[in-house]
């Protein structure tokens, strides 16, 4: 009798050769689709029928747009900072889909579960220390297992697959794709080899060449550092940043060729597409500048980077992210207000704050005008200068 596992499934190349690969093993092969909200409704109709081709058990599709949005867009947010200053966490999603994949195994009564990830990238991290930190779980990497005898992993993929009859898409054959309401990364092909993106490399982010030519104006409001509404209109969260993706992505906002330090030390080269949390993150910025004190401003930024660095990293569960959440909660207090963003393409702005909580000095403007005289002025130079002064004339 054959074991049930549930498998984590996109309908990608790596996910698509698990299936018959776990199935020829003895396995019973319940797959899962997390719908964390990059793929229409096309696309998650052609992921079921792939399933189903495939002759899988089961297949399932969760709603995933909710638990993306406050498990991983809030938390982001308020942290305001990218991986190594360049990269949005876009693969996030992966610790909702294994919570999505784990409640499908208490359903189906098995401890088994699997993904497609490699074992050159950061997702196998993800994936195992989640999977870890929520239970105790036989984990099964069909393409971790693979590479110990085949070099060139994505060919013998395609090759395995196509000699059971089953077709790879062409956009498979040269990149790993990955969608989801985050945005899009690309890898694979002519990214991997250091050479410039060719016209393939394309997802939701248009060229320049067909930005449209009238500027774009969009207002977000925050409640708690919180987006809440988008052009004035109350909206869940995962709602928003859709409608961000969408307005933005016309525009090439959000676009990025980026190389950066893996988890496991390898050098990871990727371009990704992130449009509305491009937008997302300019704006909540532009409103902390305005509404936090300068102490705030500048610790904040240290704090954020733990939490960027632990959730890239797979530590999502770790006690030390709980803690740092607890202290962006509580910075987020008085950010509540009103972002004007703008865009002519490729790039976007804030460029109109309002907010009860802006802390304007009522008698002074900075370069401007001030409430106090010279000797005031005098006085705070000397005495905030004195150390470094008192160097200069000592060892002058």
């Amino acid at each position: 009798m054959s074991k049930k596992i549930v498998l984590a499934f996109s309908g990608g190349l790596d996910t698509s050769f698990c299936v018959p690969y776990l199935q020829e093993r003895g396995w019973e092969v319940h797959t899962v689709f997390a719908d964390t909200g990059g793929v229409d409704a096309e696309e998650k109709a052609w992921i079921e029928a792939r399933a189903h081709e495939l002759k899988v058990a089961s297949h399932v599709t969760v709603d995933g747009g909710p638990a993306i949005w406050a498990g991983f867009v809030k938390p982001f947010v308020w942290a305001g900072e990218l991986y190594q200053g360049q990269y949005p966490l876009l693969v996030s999603d992966r610790y909702l889909i294994v919570e999505a994949a784990l409640k499908r195994c208490a359903e189906l009564g098995t401890k088994a579960i699997a993904h497609g990830c490699t074992g050159m990238g950061n997702d196998q991290v993800r994936f195992d220390l989640a999977i870890k930190a929520l239970g105790d779980y036989e984990i099964v990497a069909p393409i971790r297992e693979i590479q110990k005898e085949h070099k060139e992993v994505r060919a013998y993929e395609q090759a395995y697959l196509e000699a059971r009859g089953f077709a790879v898409r062409a956009k498979q054959k040269s990149y790993t794709i990955n969608e989801n309401l985050l945005g899009v990364t690309m890898s694979g092909g002519e990214i991997d080899r250091w050479e410039a993106p060719g016209p393939g490399a394309k997802g939701w982010c248009a060229p320049r060449s067909e930005w449209p030519t009238a500027p774009l104006e969009l207002t977000l409001g925050f409640e708690k550092g919180e987006a809440v509404t988008l052009n004035g209109e109350v909206l869940p969260g995962h709602v928003i940043l859709a409608k961000l993706n969408a307005a933005l992505a016309p525009y090439g906002v959000g676009r990025g060729l980026y190389t950066g330090d893996t988890t496991i030390g390898l050098k990871g080269r990727i371009i990704y597409e992130a449009p509305g949390l491009a937008a997302l993150l300019t704006a909540h910025r532009a409103l902390e500048e305005a509404v936090l004190t300068k102490n705030q401003n500048r610790f904040k930024p240290e704090i954020g980077r733990k939490w960027t660095e632990l959730v890239y990293e797979g530590f999502f569960h770790d006690p030390l992210k709980t803690d740092v959440e607890a202290f962006l909660a509580s910075s987020q207090r008085t950010v509540n207000g009103t972002v004007t963003l703008r865009t002519e393409g490729g790039r976007v702005d804030a460029v109109a704050i309002t907010s009860k909580h802006i802390l304007n000095a009522k008698g002074a403007t900075y370069a401007q005008a001030a409430d106090w005289g010279v000797a005031e002025a005098e006085g705070f130079i000397r005495l905030y200068g004195m150390s470094s002064t008192l160097w200069a004339e000592v060892n002058r």
